[in-house]
């Protein structure tokens, strides 16, 4: 699938009120850890966990409130629209606020897959179609933990990345917004100091045709 918008974003969109809020509620909720695809049990083994945490390491809580599905929702139908991706799409998983401290990160990863989900609910036989990251502190309360992607269709681990990278510095300002198709491949470098908090929701629709 060739894409002219790679993505799209909205800087300072969401107000630092909502961020705030956001961040305290989500503090407030049951804390897990992060996982990868293939790890999905509560109860992994030692060596189970230092495979998951060799690609992704972060603390997360999932939330699932209307007032914030309301807040980001139109985002979505004007960045899909915008950049002509004009993708269908009638479903949001849970929101995934994640916190990413001194030495955490999520090495490179697609949110898609070529099977569309099988389980009872309105995701059963639709896949994620986009993909989308607020930022929930801004990029001066931490030092690393930089969004970055590679838009090429295959593993970035598999080649020379030097040449591909494209750093998300438009959305380091508290309360930016990035939406993109779920298939580009991203990753989040280590944070080196601070905490990098942000929410992330992923919306799903029936498989391409």
């Amino acid at each position: 699938m060739n894409l002219f918008n790679h993505y799209w974003y909205f800087e300072s969109a969401l107000t630092p009120r909502f961020c705030d809020d956001v961040i305290a509620y989500a503090n407030k909720q049951k804390e897990v850890m992060a996982l990868t695809g293939g790890y999905q049990s509560k109860n992994l083994s030692k060596k189970e966990i230092k495979n998951v945490q060799k690609k992704r390491k972060s603390d997360l809580v999932w939330l699932d409130d209307t007032w914030i599905y309301k807040e980001l929702h139109p985002y979505v139908h004007e960045a899909n629209a915008r950049a002509g991706w004009n993708f269908e799409w009638d479903h949001s998983e849970s929101c995934q606020f994640t916190k990413y401290k001194h030495n955490q990160y999520y090495d490179w990863h697609c949110d898609s897959w070529n099977k569309p989900y099988k389980k009872k609910g309105p995701s059963n036989g639709k896949i994620r179609k986009l993909s989308m990251t607020c930022q929930l502190t801004d990029g001066s309360e931490y030092r690393g933990g930089e969004l970055e992607f590679d838009f090429r269709n295959y593993d970035p681990h598999m080649r020379d990345e030097s040449q591909h990278l494209k750093k998300a510095k438009e959305i380091l300002s508290k309360g930016s917004i990035i939406v993109f198709p779920s298939h580009v491949w991203h990753r989040v470098k280590p944070v080196t100091s601070g905490t990098r908090y942000s929410l992330v929701v992923w919306h799903l629709g029936k498989p391409f045709r």
